[in-house]
């Protein structure tokens, strides 16, 4: 047997949505129950049941093929390649490994993070600082199988369990775990089992989580931005905020703000383009542009209300500008500043999702290449 986790591959998917009926994956979680109860079969019955079946938290029962084995000297390994369906998934096709020994009597089950699997450092997460990121259903889950194996082959449940994630502490430095203070790799994840293709719960929940560990750090002042050119803008505006005060909040202002709302801090930057923030500025939640659009008639009402005398004059060229951006260049060039302008009205908007909450927000509009246009503060 050998225990050395290899040359994982790792498919990077697309965002374009594929055509027909989306399929359905499974979370990290649920691939490291399944490696776990084809390893703890091995060390009790000297062979590995490939595939193995699962009951996950709803009742459903998925079957997961192997991808490697080994057994010698008291260990098992067993090793499940991820689909997750049609998600842009950065763990799409990653290789989680689960390697398991019996532990001294009394010991119990303990679980511990092998190469790829993150240890978590700050307060704030499910997770104590110190443990493996192996979230509480996951650990549930795994809890779960180990139980029942060991109760159907009469041993105490005194087992040591270690998951691993092949090429995951590179994966991680796509994901939110490094600002989140999870260092060393990914996080085991899943409150079903099952990717759901296209889910926002994902990103929105990394979001709270972020805000979260805001709190638990004691800061008071985060920062969302939608994107990477208003995130860098933000932060030369507070070099003074730590790591843990940005949050990659992307498209999804309504998530934070929601959040925030039963869970303030006493301050929320949120940084942008001008397009997403114009949205933010109408009320949308939502910023993708799938899920929401500029209404060119609303930037045409401001700019009539910014310059009434060329109101009429404008109207006709917002109306059939082809983007925002367009918009904003026309408005410019007649000395109207509509990021200012919009920037209140984004704030505005803001204001009125934290429906009176402990938070003053603040708005940043950039423009594509991180220039800032306009800011409340």
């Amino acid at each position: 047997m050998g225990f050395n986790l290899g040359d994982g591959k790792v498919e990077q998917r697309g965002d374009g949505k594929p055509a027909g009926a989306l399929r359905r994956g499974w979370t990290t979680g649920a691939c490291a129950t399944a490696a776990t109860k084809a390893a703890l079969t091995a060390l009790f019955i000297g062979e590995f049941p490939d595939p193995v079946e699962i009951v996950l938290p709803k009742g459903e029962t998925p079957a997961f093929a192997l991808n490697r084995t080994g057994l010698e000297s008291g260990r098992a390994m067993a090793a499940i390649i991820k689909d997750a369906g049609d998600d842009p998934d950065v763990t799409h096709l990653a290789e989680i490994v689960a390697t398991v020994h019996f532990g001294a009597p009394g010991s119990g089950i303990v679980f511990s993070a092998g190469p790829g699997v993150g240890t978590v450092t700050r307060a704030g997460l499910p997770i104590p600082p110190g443990e493996p990121a192996i979230n509480p259903v996951p650990r549930r889950m795994i809890r779960g199988v180990i139980d029942d194996l060991c109760a159907h082959h009469g041993r105490a449940a005194d087992v040591a369990i270690e998951i691993s994630v092949t090429d995951g502490e590179a994966l991680a430095r796509q994901t939110w775990n490094p600002r989140l203070g999870i260092v060393g790799g990914l996080s085991i994840l899943g409150t079903t089992g099952i990717v759901h293709p296209f889910s926002c719960s994902a990103w929105i929940h990394s979001i709270h989580r972020g805000v979260d560990v805001a709190r638990a750090a004691g800061l008071t002042h985060v920062v969302g931005a939608t994107g990477s050119a208003s995130e860098d803008a933000a932060r030369a505006l507070y070099p003074e905020l730590p790591e843990s005060a940005w949050l990659d909040m992307g498209d999804f202002a309504g998530g934070l703000l929601k959040y925030l709302r039963v869970h303030p801090v006493d301050r929320v930057t949120i940084a942008g383009g001008f397009a997403k923030l114009t949205k933010l500025a109408q009320g949308a939640m939502d910023l993708h542009s799938g899920r929401s659009q500029v209404d060119s008639a609303f930037l045409a009402d401001i700019a009539g209300d910014l310059s009434p005398d060329q109101a009429d004059a404008l109207r006709p060229a917002i109306l059939a500008a082809n983007t925002a951006k367009a918009v904003l260049e026309l408005c410019a060039g007649e000395g109207i500043d509509l990021s200012a302008a919009i920037a209140e009205r984004a704030r505005q908007s803001a204001a009125d999702i934290l429906r009176g909450a402990p938070v003053t927000p603040h708005i940043v509009v950039v423009d594509r290449e991180g220039a800032i246009l306009a800011r409340t503060d």
